[in-house]
C-alpha cells in the first residue's frame, strides 16, 4: 500500500438487516473513534468541502419512450438501473453527505459531472429531470451551495444541452452568487474563490474551454488551485481512451492543458469512470498536478472495495484488467496508452469503490477522506498535499 494513504481500521458492519440505517448512524457516533478524530475542527485557516462522483438523477418518466427505443434502446437497462438507484439509494447517500458537511463545517458540496442520466428524448422531458434533480438536492437541506460541473450525460439526447442552459445555468448563478467570482453564468464555465483557494470548473464539452482556462489561471492569486473536468485528465482503469483529449487530433490540445495543470501544481477533480482514482503525473518544464476521482454511483447498501490497485508499479497496460470484459476488441490500442503514459505518473492509486468525499484544505495541507458507499464509513485518507509535494 502506497505511502500516500493513511487506512482507518474500522470493525466490521453485523446485522445490518436490523434497522441499518439506525445501526450506521450508532456506530458512526460510538463505535468509530477514529472518524470522530479524523472529523476534528480544522485550523482556523482550513475549509472543508464534501465531494461527489458521478450521480446520474434518473426516473423513468423523464423519458421519451419512443425515442428512447428508435435511439438510444441499448441504454433502456441502464437507464432502469439508475432509477432505481435514484429511487433507492441516493437519498441515503445525500443523508450521509449530509452528516458529512455538518461535522465538517464544510463550506460547499461539489459534483464532479453527470449529475443527471440524461437521454430523455426532448427539451421538455431534459429540464423536467433537470428541475427534479434540483428539487432533490433542495429536499435533502445540506445547508450550504451545491456546485457541480458538466458532465457528458448532462447534455446528451435531444434538447439535452439547451435544458442544461435554462435550468442549470440560473441554478449555478444562485449556488455561487455568495464567493467571489462567482453570480450569474452564461455558460458552465466558471470560477469561485475560498478560503485561499480557486475552483475552476472546465466544460469538457465547448473547444473554447481550454482557452477560457488559460485565461482564468493566469489571473491566479489563491494559494492553491482545483480544476474540475468531468473526464479523467490523465487515463486509469480499463477505460484507457476515455480521458479528456484522448484523440490523435487533440495531440497539442492535451499537451496544453498538461502544460497549464503542471505550473499550477493544480489538484484536479473528476469523475466519469465510476471508480475511484488518484495519482501524480509530472509535465514538461518539472511541474506537475495530483488528480482524485470519486464515484457516486452505488449499486447496493452494502458495499465493499473491489480491484483494488497500489503503487506506481501497477500504473501500466496491465491495469486493464480490473475489467477484462471492457472492449476487448481495443486491448492492444489501451495497452499503447499506458505505454506511453507510464514515465510521468508518479503515484497511483485505484479501486472499485463508490461513496462520497471530504476535502480539506489549509495553507499547507489538502487531504481527502473517502467514505465508502452509502455510509460515513471511512476507507481512506489521503494525502493530496503529499502526492505534490512527494
Amino acid at each position: 500500500m502506497s505511502a500516500d494513504f493513511c487506512p482507518e481500521t474500522i470493525p466490521p458492519m453485523k446485522h445490518a438487516h436490523i434497522n441499518r440505517r439506525h445501526f450506521l448512524r450508532t456506530a458512526a457516533a460510538l463505535a468509530l473513534p477514529s472518524i470522530a478524530r479524523a472529523a476534528a475542527p480544522p485550523a482556523d485557516d482550513a475549509f472543508s468541502f464534501a465531494l461527489l462522483g458521478d450521480l446520474h438523477y434518473d426516473r423513468m418518466e423523464h423519458h421519451d419512450m419512443a425515442w428512447l427505443e428508435k435511439n438510444k434502446a441499448g441504454d433502456l437497462s441502464q437507464i432502469r438501473n439508475y432509477s432505481r438507484i435514484t429511487a433507492d439509494i441516493t437519498p441515503e447517500l445525500f443523508a450521509s453527505v449530509r452528516e458529512s458537511v455538518a461535522e465538517a463545517k464544510a463550506a460547499f458540496v461539489l459534483q464532479v459531472g453527470d449529475l443527471v442520466e440524461g437521454l430523455c428524448g426532448t427539451e421538455a422531458h431534459a429540464a423536467r429531470q433537470n428541475r427534479e434533480a434540483i428539487a432533490f438536492i433542495e429536499s435533502m437541506k445540506l445547508g450550504v451551495p451545491f456546485l457541480f460541473t458538466k458532465g457528458n450525460h448532462d447534455v446528451t439526447g435531444d434538447g439535452a444541452a439547451e435544458a442544461f442552459k435554462k435550468v442549470f445555468h440560473p441554478y449555478l448563478g444562485q449556488q455561487t452568487e455568495t464567493f467571489k467570482g462567482g453570480g450569474k453564468l452564461t455558460s458552465a464555465t466558471y470560477t469561485i474563490e475560498h478560503g485561499g483557494a480557486l475552483f475552476c470548473f472546465f466544460d469538457a464539452y465547448d473547444k473554447a474551454s481550454l482557452d477560457w482556462l488559460e485565461a482564468a489561471l493566469a489571473k491566479r492569486t489563491a494559494r492553491h488551485c482545483f480544476v474540475v473536468i468531468h473526464p479523467p485528465v490523465v487515463p486509469y482503469g480499463a477505460r484507457a481512451t476515455w480521458h479528456l483529449y484522448s484523440a490523435e487530433r487533440d495531440n497539442a490540445r492535451r499537451g496544453k492543458l498538461l502544460a497549464l495543470l503542471g505550473r499550477q501544481n493544480a489538484f484536479v477533480l473528476g469523475g466519469h469512470i465510476h471508480k475511484f482514482n488518484t495519482l501524480t503525473r509530472t509535465t514538461p518544464g518539472g511541474g506537475k498536478f495530483v488528480q482524485l476521482a470519486v464515484s457516486s454511483i452505488i449499486n447496493a447498501l452494502e458495499t465493499k472495495p473491489k480491484a483494488q490497485l497500489s503503487g506506481i508499479g501497477e500504473y501500466n497496460s496491465d491495469q486493464i484488467r480490473v475489467e477484462p470484459a471492457h472492449s476487448p476488441a481495443t486491448e492492444q490500442e489501451r495497452r499503447a496508452v499506458y505505454e506511453a503514459e507510464s514515465p510521468f505518473v508518479k503515484t497511483f492509486e485505484y479501486a472499485d469503490l463508490p461513496g462520497h468525499a471530504v476535502v480539506t484544505v489549509s495553507a499547507s495541507q489538502v487531504t481527502a477522506r473517502i467514505f465508502s458507499g452509502v455510509s460515513r464509513q471511512l476507507w481512506r485518507t489521503v494525502d493530496l498535499a503529499r502526492a505534490m509535494n512527494g
